[in-house]
């Protein structure tokens, strides 16, 4: 199936592929888009147009989509939404803090008040904002002519706890608790969260679960409670349990995107809502198997219509803004001769107490394979990772430009390339929304 566009540029209904090959040959119509393929007409056109319904499933990881006629689904999936929103946010702030403290003087903006009535957390504005950039490139290659919305109404605090009523309404979580350290041992029943923990210590630490990829945001979701001895350097190293573990912490970062943001945007789109009791009465007596695209489908009214093969989709971080990165010295451990980093052989002081400190690992620091760098990045290549790329007659997948822009690493496990115009053409650039 190809999507066309009129020659102002509005979308009207696809056609089969062998038409739009013949509109190509006679010069009729021209291509202006790879992925989903779309061409644009040169000429006038009738300008007709069926009733288009499109479905979508929200969500705060997948959203579903789906849009269809009388007779037939035109355009159906599944899209993965950007992930670790908030580590972003945070790595964002430090640079900018960093930035600020290298100034003399700042003018003071304590009293300016840039947050308007009804604003969102970045995290959830931004999952609200890629629904509708999505909902509206849709829109920009079929002629919908009616949204449909699914809207479910989680009551978080019922979940939590089945028995509240009244005005514990207006009471969090965190009701009675002046110290977030204390709510968070009392959440752990003042025990170490750790499984294989063996030591009856009465020593306890709040430990940050991100800590590993930077992440020391103080919301409760990523603390945890361990004892002293659990809580050590060495078990945030790599080699340490710590390092990339992922306890089971209760959360329901879903349920609040979706209670925030539903009538959001139903009014910003100006469509229809249905609630996920519907959907899933639906789905069942049409004998779907659960699926975001399945669900988006019975959304938009769907039952005997001709399916469409299920497209996967991922959204894809457009800018980069790190310029500058660092990689640590590499050293041969004399224990085991193999290779660490420096930060893996430290001292493992983190605070200015000496007591409890554990055995310092420098002395262990053997032959220095690499010094420790800062790379800055000074240019923006034309050829971006994930771009569709074509080489020798091949297609291939960008991965990155390596050796100073020398070098394009592509799909396939081919080996590094010399980057030559004359060798290497990009087919496609790939955009905010990747078709995978």
């Amino acid at each position: 199936m190809v999507y066309v566009k009129s020659k102002e540029g509005k979308p009207l209904m696809p056609c089969s592929e062998r038409k739009a090959r013949i509109l190509l040959r006679e010069g009729k119509a021209k291509k202006v888009s790879h992925r989903p393929f779309t061409i644009a007409l040169i000429h006038g056109s009738s300008g007709y147009k069926q009733p288009i319904t499109l479905g979508i499933d929200s969500g705060y990881s997948k959203v579903g989509f789906s849009a269809i006629t009388e007779k037939k689904e035109l355009l159906g999936g599944e899209l993965s939404l950007l992930k670790n929103m908030s580590e972003r946010l945070t790595q964002r702030r430090m640079y900018r803090r960093t930035r600020r403290n290298r100034l003399r003087y700042r003018k003071p903006q304590f009293f300016k008040d840039t947050k308007e009535k009804g604003w969102l957390a970045p995290s959830i504005q931004h999952k609200l904002d890629s629904h509708i950039r999505f909902i509206s490139q849709l829109k920009d290659i079929l002629p919908i002519t009616q949204t449909r919305i699914e809207v479910a109404n989680f009551n978080i605090q019922k979940i939590k706890n089945p028995e509240i009523k009244g005005k514990e309404y207006q009471e969090g979580e965190q009701k009675g608790y002046s110290d977030l350290r204390e709510y968070i041992l009392h959440r752990d029943h003042h025990q170490c969260q750790n499984p294989n923990c063996k030591q009856k210590c009465k020593t306890l630490h709040v430990h940050h679960i991100g800590y590993y990829k930077a992440d020391r945001s103080d919301r409760p979701s990523n603390l945890i409670t361990l004892c002293t001895h659990c809580h050590t350097a060495k078990n945030h190293q790599k080699n340490g349990f710590l390092y990339g573990w992922k306890p089971k912490v209760k959360r329901f970062r879903e349920a609040t995107f979706m209670s925030m943001v539903r009538w959001k945007l139903v009014q910003h789109l100006d469509s229809e809502c249905t609630y996920g009791t519907e959907t899933k009465f639906k789905r069942k007596l049409l004998n779907l198997e659960k699926s975001h695209h399945n669900d988006a489908f019975v959304i938009a009214g769907g039952t005997h219509q001709q399916r469409f093969s299920s497209l996967s989709l991922s959204q894809k971080r457009k800018n980069n803004r790190s310029l500058e990165k660092f990689y640590d010295a590499k050293y041969t451990d004399l224990r085991d001769r193999s290779k660490k980093s420096g930060k893996e052989l430290s001292s493992q002081k983190t605070t200015r107490s000496r007591k409890n400190l554990p055995p310092s690992l420098k002395s262990f620091r053997g032959h220095k394979l690499s010094k420790g760098r800062r790379s800055i990045r000074k240019k923006r290549y034309s050829i971006q990772p994930q771009d569709i790329v074509l080489f020798e007659g091949k297609i291939y997948q960008a991965i990155g430009i390596q050796n100073h822009g020398n070098y394009l690493k592509m799909t396939d496990n081919l080996k590094p390339v010399v980057k030559s115009i004359k060798k290497i053409k990009v087919l496609f650039h790939q955009k905010t929304f990747i078709y995978l």
